[in-house]
């Protein structure tokens, strides 16, 4: 089965600038991390639309968001990495402007990025993949084992973790 992987930075592509001191979105880095996956019925096609904090997000990104969905919506699910601060609002943005859906866009990310020490990502990438080839046509967001209607849905910033919401 066929799935786009469209990529936008977020936590789960930072990494550790030893200029700065700080962890960045520098590089993609997805791609190296679906290589350590078994995925031998799936047909995994990346485009990185841009690597930003998702705190840094314009309208205008989330406007080459929806371009990309959109383009390939029709013939396959669409997963999006995505930083988790504004996720929500990205997913939504995309449910009011697709309309009527043939396959699952799913939206994940992570709380601690790629490579570092109990990062989450892939096992949030992993279930993402999943989640594309399972869930019904609509908006998802899929992180830590489970998976949301993007209307109805918040980021617990206390807690590190996404939760029901009316």
């Amino acid at each position: 089965m066929k799935i786009h992987l469209l990529t936008t930075g977020g936590t789960i592509e930072k990494i550790y600038s030893e200029q700065t001191g700080q962890v960045e979105n520098l590089i993609a880095k997805i791609d190296r991390y679906l290589q350590q996956l078994r995925l031998p019925d799936s047909q995994i096609e990346i485009t990185p639309l841009m690597n930003k904090d998702s705190l840094q997000m314009t309208d205008q990104d989330r406007e080459q968001i929806l371009k990309a969905v959109r383009t390939r919506i029709a013939v396959a699910p669409v997963v999006i990495t995505h930083g988790t601060d504004t996720m929500v609002e990205t997913g939504r943005q995309l449910k009011r402007h697709l309309g009527t859906l043939e396959y699952p866009v799913v939206l994940t990310g992570a709380m601690t990025p790629l490579g570092f020490e109990r990062s989450d990502g892939l096992q949030n990438l992993t279930e993402a993949l999943f989640a594309a080839r399972t869930l019904p046509p609509g908006v998802w967001i899929v992180i830590h084992g489970q998976n949301f209607d993007v209307e109805h849905v918040r980021k617990d910033r206390e807690n590190a973790r996404f939760v029901f919401a009316d």
